[in-house]
């Protein structure tokens, strides 16, 4: 499943709505630039295989989306804890050279 419909899922979006599917998307960019910025590898960020990087892409566009959302600081600070642990691990952070 493509992370836009993960993320939808998430939302609790239909995947055959695709009205809002420009703003997700965009959204889902902004994690992963977020996250390259904060110095994950442009690979990590981009692996949506990765369950955390899937979970810190999701928390993000839940926090961001829409404009009333009573639970944006909550998620907010979820996103950023979930960041804050990836940032710390080497596996997320440094190239490894092979050979």
């Amino acid at each position: 499943m493509a992370i836009l419909d993960d993320v939808k899922a998430a939302l609790r979006i239909s995947s055959g709505q695709t009205a809002f599917d420009g703003e997700i998307q965009g959204l889902i960019d902004a994690a992963r630039a977020d996250l390259q910025l904060s110095g994950l590898l442009d690979s990590k960020a981009n692996d949506d295989e990765d369950v955390l990087i899937k979970r810190a892409i999701t928390v993000y566009v839940k926090c961001h989306f829409g404009w009333d959302n009573p639970d944006q600081e909550r998620l907010l600070r979820a996103y950023e804890m979930i960041k804050n642990h990836l940032t710390l691990s080497a596996e997320y952070t440094v190239q490894v050279e092979s050979g």
